[in-house]
């Protein structure tokens, strides 16, 4: 027994080293985003572009709320999640772990500005499937279906947005901005006038914030999971907050709210509902230490499908969407130490190995040399696409966003000419290929931690 506990630890502790990694590694494959921009327009000086952005990154993660960390931990079906015991739960998560940080890696590499979003999802889908081709298991069965739809239409749609809004937003700008300084290709080593020194300046501080915002909780969701599947005793719920000592009570006011003529509710979501109920109460009832670990897991399953069967009931009374935010509290949360440990590797991160993407940013995408005026375009729209994605709870891909955004700035100002296809190929390539290649490569990962340790 205390060997298997042992190993189980060591496991443990490679995994959320494998999380932080991959953080670290997120940040400095994603730093030319927010920086390429500012170091490409005399702004700032590589040096201190890199740790205003790293700070920004930081504060990003710290006050950027969970809604995107618990749509990564949904990609995993909450019933899979509770039936994985401890030492399965932590090799899945090396598994897609060691996916996501190779293909990172190998894209950082060779200098392709590469989605570390899609390459996340993509790892979560492969061990869902290959936990799906397992032995008594359904194919498919192993991947929430309906959240990994919802999160590939947000990565679809983005860079789409970042070329078209960029573009536009630097036709726009020409018709109504006549000053001629903020079009031309900058002066060698000068810096730009201070306004638009300032303007291009927010415009990183924004981009540096919001992907700490969206790409931050990324790396708190993934250490979720591997604490969820691996402690559930302590992580499952957050058995420590005021509002799971008041459950049973919030409990009792939703039962009596569902029975209110004036609420609207699909009679399957009642059925749910009331079920979801009965065996919330069912475990509240038992305080047994034996059965503990496992009405963790079961809780927090029966939590969130009252959660999600009560999310669109319509007539909501002030009270209920009150109480419904508290029980949703009780499974929907990070201990502060997960958020800070992210936001330090993030930001961190983001001080090292800028280099070879800010080049291809910078230089490789288009023919001439970045404006001012392209600059602020596709950093503003950037910055705003993936505010509002995180205001809605969904990952999507800064790189993507921010190099689709210069290209459309390119093709705004002069045309199909200046572009280069070849880099364009690449990022399309990568984009294309990130899906496919980072399932495949969990699924191999996967079946084979599950020969070497299980």
């Amino acid at each position: 027994m205390f060997e298997l506990e042992a190993t189980l630890l060591i496991l443990l502790i490679i995994t959320l080293i494998a999380a932080f990694g991959f953080e670290f590694v997120n940040g400095f494959h994603d730093t030319a985003n927010a920086v390429a921009t500012v170091i490409y327009t005399n702004s700032l000086s590589p040096i201190p572009a890199v740790v205003w952005s790293g700070f920004w990154n930081m504060t990003g993660v710290l006050l950027g709320g969970i809604g995107v960390a618990m749509g990564i931990v949904d990609l995993l079906p909450l019933d899979l999640q509770v039936g994985l015991s401890a030492k399965e739960g932590i090799l899945m998560v090396m598994a897609l772990l060691t996916s996501a940080i190779v293909w990172n890696i190998g894209t950082w590499y060779y200098g392709i500005p590469c989605s570390s979003s899609h390459t996340l999802i993509g790892s979560i889908l492969g061990v869902g499937l290959a936990y799906s081709l397992l032995p008594n298991q359904v194919f498919g069965s192993g991947v929430n279906w309906s959240k990994a739809g919802e999160i590939g239409i947000s990565l679809l749609l983005s860079p789409l947005i970042g070329f078209s809004l960029s573009a536009l937003l630097l036709i726009l700008a020409k018709k109504l901005i006549k000053n001629p300084a903020l079009f031309r290709e900058p002066e060698k080593d000068k810096r730009p006038p201070t306004w638009i020194r300032g303007i291009l300046l927010l415009t990183c501080t924004a981009v540096s914030y919001a992907h700490g915002n969206n790409d931050g909780q990324k790396g708190v969701g993934l250490v979720m999971l591997i604490l969820i599947c691996s402690l559930p005793t302590i992580y499952a719920i957050n058995s420590e907050s005021k509002h799971y000592e008041k459950l049973p009570t919030s409990i009792q006011i939703i039962e009596g709210e569902l029975k209110n003529p004036k609420m609207s509710i699909k009679p399957d979501q009642l059925l749910i509902a009331n079920q979801s109920i009965s065996n919330i109460k069912t475990i509240l009832a038992e305080d047994s230490e034996v059965k503990k670990e496992k009405n963790s897991r079961v809780l927090r399953m029966e939590i969130s499908n009252l959660v999600k069967s009560l999310k669109n009931v319509n007539n909501q009374s002030k009270e209920f969407q009150i109480v419904y935010k508290e029980i949703r509290d009780v499974i929907h949360y990070s201990p502060f130490w997960v958020v800070l440990a992210i936001s330090l590797c993030l930001g961190i991160g983001t001080m090292v190995g800028y280099k070879r993407i800010v080049v291809t940013i910078g230089e490789k995408i288009g023919k001439t040399h970045m404006t001012y005026s392209q600059g602020a375009s596709a950093e503003l729209v950037a910055a705003t696409t993936i505010a509002l994605s995180s205001s809605f709870a969904l990952p999507v891909s800064t790189t993507q966003i921010l190099s689709s955004g210069v290209a459309g700035t390119m093709l705004a100002n002069d045309g199909t000419q200046n572009l280069q296809m070849g880099t364009l190929r690449n990022i399309f390539l990568a984009w294309v290929l990130t899906f496919p290649v980072t399932v495949v490569l969990s699924m191999i990962f996967f079946f084979l931690y599950r020969v070497l340790f299980l």
